[in-house]
């Protein structure tokens, strides 16, 4: 917390892990340290139109495939300092374990399939994960899925108990593409498609003087 009372409330980033079917909350994870930089790019979905097609050029098949990636810090100096137990005991392994097992399948759906599998099942249903909501602040929250996680561990306690790390993190938005329009995450996609125009809206449109002409070529 600030020490100066009029200091405005720093909002830390992080993910919302939902039943992708109730839209439940499972856990919030919240990041201890919000990122330096956030890496995002869009890949645009065009009609593959023969060159020279006027008509497909400029029509678009869907939402562009977003990607995010950030680098958050993990630290528990202060944790242990002020002698906090679960530091004390296990430094950041919780806190590690939480955003490891968002890309494990559970280990009793392990058992399960293979209990399945002894009992000649044929087919074994993939693992269904929880939904990933990444919300970095009021205006932006969407749904993904995690496809990369790299962690660093830079320095260790005396029973080798992690106490500072990094944490690399890749994220695909998922769009109604790819959830729909009659699930949860389809609808917080759209929530998220409308703030991004609206903000667009509030930007004032320039003049052609500004660009240094006075009309189009015609």
């Amino acid at each position: 917390m600030s020490a100066f009372p009029g200091s405005p409330r720093l909002l830390r980033g992080g993910l919302v892990l939902i039943d992708p079917e109730t839209a439940a909350v499972l856990r919030i994870i919240a990041l201890q340290y919000n990122p330096d930089t956030l890496t995002r790019s869009l890949q645009i979905k065009g009609v593959n139109g023969e060159a020279g097609d006027h008509v497909e050029a400029l029509r678009l098949t869907g939402p562009p495939v977003e990607t995010i990636k950030l680098e958050a810090e993990l630290d528990a100096t202060d944790q242990l300092e002020a002698n906090d137990s679960q530091t004390v005991d296990g430094g950041l392994h919780p806190q590690l374990a939480a955003i490891e097992t968002m890309v494990y399948p559970t280990s009793s759906h392990l058992a399960d399939a293979n209990s399945e599998a002894g009992a000649g099942s044929l087919e074994i249903a993939p693992a269904q994960t929880p939904l990933p909501l990444f919300v970095f602040g009021q205006k932006r929250i969407v749904p993904v899925r995690i496809t990369e996680l790299s962690i660093t561990e830079e320095a260790f306690d005396p029973n080798l108990n992690p106490i500072r790390a990094k944490v690399s993190l890749g994220m695909r938005v998922l769009s109604v593409d790819d959830l729909g329009f009659g699930v949860a995450g389809g609808g917080i996609f759209m929530a998220y498609l409308r703030a991004k125009e609206q903000l667009a809206r509030q930007v004032a449109s320039g003049s052609f003087a500004t660009l240094g002409i006075s009309a189009l070529p015609s």
